[in-house]
């Protein structure tokens, strides 16, 4: 295997891990987790058609649902959309669909140069974001109080 495929292989281990932890408080969470720890086990799942259907469908949800999110905090948003719960729920869905359309590429042909470096970036910006939303001080005050007890 080349390190390109064991890249991609991580990539899909922290993005299933990064969905399994999602979905303990978002159901939306647990298709892409199934289907990416599936990649993560075998790249070539992605050629199925089962899991291209349920890929697909999955996709075409999430960006029902970006599109609405988008709208209701167009029109109500007040100030910074991470201080909003539909706003973290419209980056999650943005990411499902990105790592999505990545997974399904990879049917074709396996990731390599900007691919792979989407693939990489996608896969860290969850746990980049995190630690940036835990570390500032000022986003945390404005936690609703049942975010304050997560880890």
């Amino acid at each position: 295997m080349t390190m390109a495929g064991r890249l991609w292989r991580v990539c899909n281990l922290l993005m299933a891990a990064f969905f399994g932890l999602a979905a303990a408080v978002q159901v939306v969470y647990l298709v892409p987790a199934a289907l990416t720890l599936l990649v993560s086990i075998n790249p070539s799942i992605t050629g199925n058609g089962v899991w291209r259907s349920l890929c697909d469908l999955h996709s075409a949800g999430c960006i029902f649902g970006t599109v609405a999110l988008a709208c209701s905090l167009f029109a109500y948003a007040q100030g910074n959309i991470l201080h909003e719960e539909e706003g973290r729920e419209l980056f999650g869905l943005v990411i499902i669909a990105v790592w999505m359309r990545l997974c399904r590429s990879s049917a074709k042909n396996p990731l390599t140069g900007f691919c792979l470096t989407a693939a990489v970036v996608v896969a860290l910006f969850p746990f980049v974001s995190w630690l940036y939303i835990y570390m500032n001080k000022e986003m945390r005050e404005s936690w609703p109080t049942h975010c304050k007890t997560v880890i």
